[in-house]
């Protein structure tokens, strides 16, 4: 088996990431499930394929505007964890995390794993995106929410996983997956404002953090290119 890597310094394919879901995953006619749904960007790109979906999201007042969302009928948006999924074994097609597992408790993070390998479908396959570690959008991240420790720990989690047998990989893939505000205003709103991480900052750290970002704007605004690492798994069939 080829060697897990939690970062690849030489990536520098830029793509956005619903072509990476395309070329990943067979997601027509499937039954499939969101853990961290978060705003349901992702959800409804998952739902233009999928027969259904179940999204979970933990943080209750983004749940509420979810669940006022009407135009998505093949999707149920419900309250849930990683680690205690409210659904029955061998249910799902394809698992799906987009950048949510290191926002899982860390000491809950095996528990997840097992819960995925629990309500997949044996040929099943758990697809987790992650962002890596580095870049100039982690060096403004940082200031105020520095994430090293987290998904390390996340990898490491993944990592337990596929030696313990539970899932296997089938693959990883290295992105950079461009990302653009118009000002600091923006990166306000969608990056320090969200509801799902309560970001206090003192007014000296806000100031560092517009300060490191107006250094990246240009006439156009911020443009970013954030690295990604997906990894896909798979739920082995008994024989």
């Amino acid at each position: 088996m080829t060697e897990m890597r939690i970062s690849n310094p030489e990536a520098n394919f830029v793509a956005n990431e619903a072509d990476i879901i395309d070329e990943l995953l067979h997601l027509k006619g499937a039954v499939a499930l969101e853990l961290g749904c978060g705003k349901a960007e992702k959800t409804r790109l998952v739902a233009q394929k999928a027969s259904s979906v179940l999204a979970l999201e933990v943080d209750e007042t983004q749940l509420a505007k979810n669940l006022g969302i009407t135009d998505l009928p093949n999707v149920r948006f419900a309250h849930g964890g990683a680690e205690k999924i409210p659904a029955t074994d061998s249910n799902f097609d394809i698992v799906l995390m987009f950048k949510s597992l290191h926002h899982v408790p860390t000491e809950l993070m095996d528990s997840a794993f097992s819960e995925i390998q629990r309500v997949l479908k044996p040929g099943g396959v758990a697809y987790i995106s992650e962002p890596v570690y580095a870049g100039d959008f982690n060096e403004v991240l940082k200031l105020f929410h520095d994430e090293k420790a987290v998904r390390e720990a996340a990898f490491a989690a993944e990592k337990r996983t596929v030696a313990s047998g539970r899932l296997a990989l089938v693959t990883q893939k290295f992105f950079l997956q461009p990302m653009h505000f118009v000002n600091f205003g923006q990166f306000e709103e969608q990056v320090l404002k969200v509801t799902h991480t309560e970001h206090k900052l003192s007014a000296e750290t806000f100031e560092k953090v517009r300060s490191k970002f107006n250094g990246y704007m240009a006439q156009e605004g911020a443009t970013f290119h954030m690295p990604i690492r997906v990894d896909v798994l798979v739920k082995q069939i008994a024989i």
